[in-house]
């Protein structure tokens, strides 16, 4: 009796969320960030959710028959997208982390602006449908977080690298300065020197800063105007529930998570596919192996200068191996082992047991899939999180790295590299010990970020999981209060010590001048 009456309970949990309603809005049209966004969504769609998404563009076509996937898509909201990437200039500007965080800003802004005025966007909000979860990417576009408000349904947020400073501050999760390392600033070690800690320290401050005294109240005051009796949106950041993190021990250093914070880390990689035939008869026609080299989705290898161009093009003509290059025009007077593809399925490519180095920019998403397939990389960073992704490979021995501006970006020195990866076996090796850390887990990514999703659905939200510091001021927090007090009472112990030892000098210096 007792064991029917726990198998009824388990029945009603797990039917409680079954075809449950899920909106999505994902309004960065960085494709990369619509990569993430879309395989979430398509999986809560395969676990037999019903799936409303808003996004820019990224349509599915391959969805399973027996799925609910509806897609709303922003139009506009791509071209606003390379207008900014335009505006960053990314390999051809020097400017720094400082002058590129207020442009991206801007555009933030504006997006989220496009995207709450949006014919479509009203349109859905006018509907009459409702929803058991809203989950949204989180990246500075607060006022994003209304859905959750308006539909009254818990929320999941999707963080696209890990557990942020900006994700920690919303969690209360502990992000210690001494070792714990601003995505901005580049900066990774097992060991932050002093002048590293000072760095880290600096950019802490002043991103915190920019969030918190312009963008914050920037993105307050646009949700005002745009919905006045909404909550404020320091109020929707109480409400979020569960952070998914794109992130994972293998791919990342490890971090305190507070326990509404959950690693789902390499959830977009797919199982190999097979290749197209050109691609499959090279790859498979290369003895001594290949090497892959793709600057990503945002940075175009077309767009490098005439030099760097026919520097790899000589360092290319001179290796034994064949060579796959990304690249989004023809490209003449190439070597005859060079291939040049507008488009490469990356992963499939990875997967290929003839491949020996992957040339990056070192995107979180590029190196979880290396990782994934165990294949050692050079990364040549240029912007956002690439700097210390690049630097966790060096660190963790499966790559070398060389920054897009460095003064030392040579061809002797990038002829170096290639040469030092490909021929030192330490690199595979220690690529391939990263592989089996990243598959070695209690559940597959994806299978974790359904579970989590539906167990928030199952509970109406997951107050039981927040720590109680979330609730706290940043003073308290800190214990600077308590901190504060403990000093104030050594002073004033230092002080009554001071009176009481004066007042006894001079009673001895008294009973000794009558006594003379």
């Amino acid at each position: 009796m007792l064991f029917k009456a726990f198998a009824l309970i388990i029945t009603v949990l797990c039917s409680s969320c079954e075809n449950a309603r899920i909106l999505g809005v994902f309004p960065l049209a960085g494709i990369s960030h619509q990569i993430l966004a879309c395989k979430l969504m398509k999986g809560l769609a395969e676990a037999g959710h019903d799936v409303t998404i808003v996004s820019p563009y990224y349509p599915y076509k391959d969805l399973p028959k027996n799925s609910t996937y509806s897609e709303i898509t922003l139009d506009g909201h791509a071209e606003h997208f390379e207008q900014m990437m335009k505006s960053l200039d990314l390999l051809h500007n020097d400017a720094g982390i400082i002058q590129r965080i207020p442009i991206m800003m801007k555009y933030i802004l504006e997006g989220t602006k496009i995207t709450l005025n949006h014919p479509k966007v009203k349109q859905l909000i006018d509907s009459e449908k409702t929803f058991d979860l809203f989950i949204s990417e989180y990246f500075l576009s607060e006022p994003i977080l209304i859905f959750s408000h308006i539909f009254n349904c818990p929320m999941v947020l999707l963080s696209s690298i890990g557990a942020t400073p900006f994700i920690n501050t919303i969690t209360g999760n502990p992000q210690p300065i001494s070792y714990v390392t601003q995505e901005n600033s580049g900066n990774f070690n097992e060991t932050l020197s002093f002048i590293d800690r000072l760095q880290n320290l600096f950019f802490y401050i002043l991103v915190g800063f920019m969030r918190s005294y312009y963008l914050l109240p920037k993105q307050n005051e646009l949700l005002q105007t745009l919905y006045p009796n909404s909550p404020s949106v320091y109020e929707l950041l109480d409400r979020v529930e569960l952070v998914l993190l794109n992130s994972h021990i293998s791919t990342n250093e490890a971090v305190h998570l507070v326990p509404n914070m959950v690693e789902i880390g390499g959830y977009f990689v797919d199982s190999p596919k097979p290749l197209p035939n050109n691609l499959q008869n090279f790859m498979d026609e290369a003895n001594e192996g290949v090497i892959y080299f793709s600057l990503g989705s945002h940075v175009k290898s077309k767009d490098m200068a005439p030099e760097r161009k026919q520097m790899f093009l000589n360092i290319f003509g001179r290796l034994k191996e064949k060579v796959i290059w990304k690249f989004e025009e023809d490209l003449p007077n190439k070597p005859e082992n060079v291939l040049i593809q507008k488009w490469c399925p990356q992963q499939d490519i990875l997967a290929h047991p003839n491949i020996k180095l992957f040339i990056t920019h070192g995107g979180l998403l590029s190196t979880t899939e290396t990782i994934y397939h165990g294949v050692p990389i050079l990364a040549i960073p240029v912007f956002a999180d690439q700097p210390k992704n690049a630097a966790r490979a060096v660190a963790g021995g499966y790559g070398l790295s060389i920054n897009y501006r460095d003064d030392n970006f040579t061809e002797t020195r990038l002829d170096y590299l290639v040469h030092e990866i490909l021929y030192n076996p330490k690199y595979r090796e220690n690529a391939q010990k990263r592989a089996k850390l990243y598959h070695d887990r209690a559940m597959k990514p994806m299978e974790a970020a359904v579970y989590w999703v539906e167990y928030v659905i199952r509970h109406g939200g997951v107050p039981h999981l927040k720590v109680a510091g979330i609730n706290l001021p940043w003073y308290k927090y800190y214990m600077l209060d308590v901190f504060g007090f403990l000093a104030l009472i050594v002073v004033l112990v230092y002080f009554v010590l001071k009176l009481v030892v004066q007042k006894f000098v001079k009673s001895y210096q008294f009973k000794k001048l009558k006594s003379e």
